[in-house]
C-alpha cells in the first residue's frame, strides 16, 4: 500500500486547510491512464471504491486504479518557501 513521508503527510493536510469546508477532507489520486499519469484532487470525502491511506492525520484517497500502480511506492513532498508543493514519488524499500 501506499506510505507517506512526514513531509507528504505534512504537505497534503496544508493543501487541505486552504481549501473552504473541506477540513476532514484529503487528497485524492486518481489514475488518468496512458502517459497523463495522476491526478490530484482536494476531496472532501473519498469516493465509495477509493483506498484510504491515512498518515499523521493526513488523508489520502486512492482510486481503484491508482492504488494498484502505486501499491509499493512512496509519497514524498517538497514544499517551497511561497507555499508551491511539489510531490514525487519513489520505490518502498
Amino acid at each position: 500500500m501506499l506510505t507517506l513521508t512526514q513531509t507528504a503527510a505534512e504537505a497534503v493536510k496544508e493543501i487541505v486547510s486552504r481549501v473552504p469546508d473541506v477540513n476532514e477532507g484529503g487528497v485524492r489520486i486518481r489514475d488518468t491512464g496512458g502517459t497523463g499519469g495522476f491526478e490530484l484532487s482536494v476531496a472532501p470525502d473519498p469516493q465509495p471504491a477509493d483506498t484510504i491511506v491515512v498518515t499523521d492525520g493526513a488523508r489520502v484517497f486512492l482510486d481503484a486504479t491508482a492504488a494498484i500502480a502505486l501499491e509499493d511506492r512512496v509519497l514524498d513532498a517538497e514544499l517551497s518557501d511561497d507555499g508551491a508543493v511539489r510531490f514525487a514519488l519513489a520505490a518502498q524499500g
